[in-house]
């Protein structure tokens, strides 16, 4: 689509849109035997209704900014009655229980989705999640779509929020911090996410400005909550990339819920696909429960736990890997010999205590563990050759390298291994004073690690062994004779004893009201962090950050429904252990939180559009940092500087427009511009390691209308590239080469042979709630990105090259999904 044509489709969306004065409540009915009951009847005060189906399902409209009251009856059940006030447009689900027994009374007067648009939280709804084909699926497949969301590297769970760095980024379960481990360096090695996606209930995202409550990062925050059974379910999921079980349950009292859910992955299907041929056995498999007790109608026990697996061996064979032009064509081949075994393994658990104290004060207390032992041990030669390619296509050796003009050798070795241990003791509390709401919390955390890194690397070039690339070191071979001893490329040889003690504390306030006709919302809010490092054979050091946040939001009283909202403060990220280590392994205590101040500037507007609702999402950011750590990424892996040695900053725009591009499904376009800098040394500003300066983000998902059990997912993703194409060791002033353009699109087709609102009746299905099978194609373009470079030398010309590294081509994928 051209600019201007683009320009007008959004001012004609913006613009002309017809405005909605309804909403929709939805829901499933059930009786105490958590089985459906049909031909309810469900009656709104304003002379509207409907019944249930066979399923229990039903659909109602009505009228929105305005309270209704709404009976759901039955011949053979005592009445439903609630009451509800929902905005324009809006959705509300709700799953009532009819009883034989007691009347039932409840009241909703607040829509939880206008409270999450003031607050500037993205909503993502758990199904669309489970449904989106990808190659690692899953929450963090769909944030990639996501306006200012990034990440090149389909294998990995992990991306990049506003030009921040994969380590920047909170996630939280059930209210509870969660890690990932510290030794991963490729996307290949990571499996599974600790998110399992078939246990979530809600899913809220926030890149940027985000409040006091949550933690001290300086880019985004992922809250997720998991779901609290009702009554016994079950799904089971198998696919040629693994499978999945969870069940859930409560006990005859409802007074104990269990959620829990058993994963496993294989990665063969990508990895066997790449240009490397290679024996690969991995195992990645995890075991979640989430568990809960309520002594009494103030008082609930929880327990989220979690043990994960992943073990990586790896043992590559040859290489072939087709660069160049159609003019000048060249290849490199790589025969390998021996293997890597990797060995990832966590343990996380926690139990919460929730008390209410009176029905305006809540509190909680959290104990929560984490420990990963994490090993990664190879010893890998390689030998390649370069050089021309035959083109001739009727010849016997057509693609094959007719003479060599690079040859040489590398060997890589590793024996490192990582015990971390943490310990996390927390409170919070929640009043409510009218329309006043102040959170408050501290949290005292342990955090013991033990490190221990010995690798190195031997690199040959045409017969001559390359020595370190220092800057003060000069090497004429072979025009001069090199006599000092041989040195490995690169060596890192360091054993680190870590301890580190933080307290953490933050208080903030919140307010919704009206400002004349116009609806406001405010928060304010403060955090503090203190941390005290000791070492062995390391002097320690202790520091303490403040930092202010705030929120402000308006919903003007127009005909148009918008909201306009204005974020930002002071964040700070305290450094974790990874921050603390330079390249070289050492240790370095004394480096400080870096520190970002962020100002966002937000709007949302919802309309309709061909009697369907759409949302109109954009965000302006900027943000300014100081005492950066600077820091360089290989594929997934992150070396610090171990130094306070920087200044940087971000700005761009994000655009989402989400809705119903068909009817009844919900589908997005992203649009993302950044631009982020950094200045180390003070030797001028160049651009970060995560700079992405535009990104396009597509979800979109149709069905077939005459056979709407047939759907149809497409993820779509297209990133400008990456400034990664540099070798590690080179002086990123002087080496500022980018990687292509990341393209990829993912399709997914998927049939319900039944579902839970169908009429079948077949009493082999009965007891099923839904099976589907599905059908998924992986990069259905076959686009070669590439994720790093490896560079090999020229022996006539002394020529650098930068081979691409590329990721996985198109893979094709079989799939079940079962429900009861």
């Amino acid at each position: 689509m051209k600019a201007p044509h683009l320009f007008l489709f959004c001012a004609f969306l913006i613009w002309n849109s017809s405005f909605s004065q309804e909403a929709v409540v939805k829901g499933i009915i059930l009786n105490e035997e958590q089985h459906p009951v049909s031909s309810a009847n469900i009656n709104v005060s304003d002379g509207r209704g409907t019944q249930t189906n066979s399923s229990g399902f039903f659909e109602v409209i009505i009228p929105a900014n305005k309270e209704v009251e709404i009976r759901i009856s039955h011949i053979n059940y005592r009445n439903f009655i609630f009451r509800i006030r929902l905005a324009e447009g809006e959705t509300y689900e709700i799953n009532p229980v009819l009883k034989t027994s007691v009347e039932q009374i409840s009241e909703v007067t607040l829509s939880t989705q206008k409270q999450e648009q003031l607050q500037g939280l993205t909503v993502i709804d758990p199904e669309v999640i489970r449904k989106i084909p990808g190659a690692n699926a899953g929450v963090e497949n769909l944030l990639k779509t996501l306006p200012g969301v990034n990440s090149n590297n389909e294998l990995s769970t992990q991306y990049s929020v506003r030009g921040g760095s994969y380590d920047e980024n909170l996630v939280y379960v059930n209210g509870i911090q969660v890690y990932r481990p510290f030794l991963i360096r490729s996307g290949q090695q990571e499996g599974l996410s600790f998110v399992n996606q078939d246990l979530v209930r809600k899913v809220y995202f926030s890149a940027g400005g985000f409040q006091a409550k949550y933690g001290d990062k300086l880019s985004s925050v992922l809250d997720i909550t998991y779901r609290r059974p009702v009554g016994f379910a079950a799904s089971f999921d198998a696919s040629l990339l693994g499978g999945s079980i969870s069940l859930e349950g409560t006990s005859a009292d409802k007074k104990f819920t269990a959620l829990g859910g058993i994963r496993y992955r294989d990665n063969s299907l990508f990895v066997e696909a790449k240009q490397t041929e290679t024996n690969f056995h991995p195992i990645f498999a995890d075991a979640q429960a989430n568990l809960t007790y309520k002594f009494s109608d103030k008082l609930e026990v929880s327990f989220l736990g979690n043990i994960s697996l992943n073990d990586y061996d790896y043992e590559p064979t040859t290489r072939q890997t087709n660069f160049g032009t159609l003019q000048d064509p060249k290849a490199l081949i790589i025969y390998y010999n021996g293997q890597e075994e990797d060995s990832y393994r966590t343990w996380f658990g926690a139990f919460k205590t929730s008390y209410l104290v009176n029905p305006n004060f809540t509190t909680h207390f959290t104990l929560s563990t984490y420990n990963t032992r994490e090993q990664e041990y190879f010893d890998i030669v390689a030998a390649y050759r370069m050089g021309e390619v035959n083109t001739d296509i009727g010849g016997n050796d057509f693609g094959k390298v007719e003479y060599s003009e690079g040859i040489g050798g590398q060997l890589s070795h590793a024996r490192n291994k990582l015990d971390a241990f943490f310990v996390n003791a927390e409170h919070t509390g929640n009043l409510r004073l009218d329309a006043h709401q102040i959170d408050y919390g501290i949290t005292y955390t342990h955090e013991d690690i033990r490190d221990r890194i010995r690798e190195y690397e031997i690199v040959d070039s045409a017969g001559f062994s390359l020595r370190p690339p220092l800057p003060d070191f000069k090497n004429n071979e072979p025009y001069e004779p090199f006599e000092a001893p041989l040195a490995p490329f690169t060596s890192i040889r360091s054993f680190n004893e870590t301890q580190i003690n933080r307290i953490k504390a933050f208080v903030q306030w919140s307010k919704r009201s009206n400002w004349g006709a116009h609806e406001v919302w405010y928060n304010l809010g403060v955090r503090s962090h203190f941390w005290d490092l000791s070492a062995k054979d390391v002097s320690g050091s202790n520091q303490i950050v403040i930092s202010p946040r705030g929120q402000f939001a308006i919903k003007p009283d127009w005909n148009k429904d918008m909201i306009f909202r204005l974020a930002g403060g002071v964040y700070h990220q305290p450094p974790f252990y990874r921050e603390l280590r330079d390249h070289s392994g050492q240790l370095n205590p004394e480096v400080e939180a870096q520190r970002a101040i962020h100002l966002v500037i937000g709007h949302d507007y919802s309309f309709k559009l061909l009697s369907r609702p759409f949302t109109l999402t954009s965000e302006a950011y900027l943000k300014e940092m100081d005492n950066v750590n600077p820091y360089t990424l290989e594929n997934v892996r992150i070396r610090y500087a171990a130094e306070n040695n920087a200044e940087a900053f971000a700005y761009g725009l994000d655009l989402r427009l989400n809705g119903e591009f068909v009817p009844g499904t919900e589908s997005w376009l992203s649009f993302g511009y950044l631009k982020t800098e950094e200045n180390i040394d003070n030797r001028g500003y160049i651009a970060r390691p995560t700079d992405q300066r535009l990104k396009f983000g597509l979800l979109f998902q149709d069905y077939v209308p005459k056979f709407p059990d047939l759907k149809m997912y497409l993820n779509l993703v297209y990133n400008t590239g990456l400034p990664g194409g540099s070798p590690a060791y080179a002086d990123p002033y002087l080496y500022q080469t980018r990687l292509p353009d990341y393209r990829r699109a993912d399709l997914g087709l998927s049939y319900l042979l039944k579902s839970e609102y169908s009429e079948e009746n077949s009493e082999r299905l009965k007891a099923f709630k839904e099976i589907s099978v599905g059908f998924e194609i992986f990069n259905i373009f076959d686009t070669q990105n590439s994720i790093t470079n490896t560079f090999v030398r020229d022996v006539y010309t002394k020529t650098q090259y930068a081979v691409p590294n590329y990721l996985s081509p198109r893979v094709y994928n079989l799939k079940i999904g079962v429900r009861l």
